[in-house]
């Protein structure tokens, strides 16, 4: 982005770039498991966030191939493409998205082998929807704002 497609801060385009910039924080949840994917997408819609839902990583890459998201929050163990498949594709791509894994069983082993995929932050199940909440404000926090977004097309 050079210069010249930065829109002005006053002037006509200052409204629809104040609008832009106050969209709620878009998110995607990936799970397998039905029921839970309903509710943690309940709770954080409910928390004032936008959320699209994916039910395997498979489904999330598609997602994430059409729309800009804020953070992934991703399971582990699903049918086609895993959670850690998942982080292997953002990270081949260079993309820049805080994730969270939120899973039963933490892939520390992978994590050992290739630290680069390690996620912004985990939760194990069973978690609370308090500690889902406080994790996903804390990690939209810690590195929404601060954290360069690279978003590269699909190849």
């Amino acid at each position: 982005m050079n210069e010249a497609d930065i829109p002005p801060t006053n002037g006509p385009h200052s409204a629809s770039l104040e609008r832009l910039t106050n969209q709620p924080q878009r998110i995607l949840v990936v799970d397998d498991e039905a029921a839970i994917r309903r509710l943690v997408t309940g709770t954080l819609i409910d928390s004032g966030y936008r959320v699209d839902a994916a039910e395997d990583g498979a489904d999330a890459w598609e997602a994430l191939q059409v729309q800009r998201y804020d953070l992934l929050i991703t399971d582990n163990n699903m049918p086609r493409v895993t959670g850690i498949e998942l982080l292997q594709k953002l990270h081949a791509t260079r993309r820049a998205l805080p994730v969270i894994m939120a899973t039963g069983t933490l892939p520390k082993e992978e994590f050992t082998r290739a630290p680069w995929l390690k996620p912004a932050a985990t939760l194990l199940k069973p978690y609370t929807l308090k500690e889902l909440r406080e994790t996903v404000k804390s990690v939209l926090h810690t590195l929404g704002g601060n954290q360069e977004r690279v978003d590269f097309p699909s190849t």
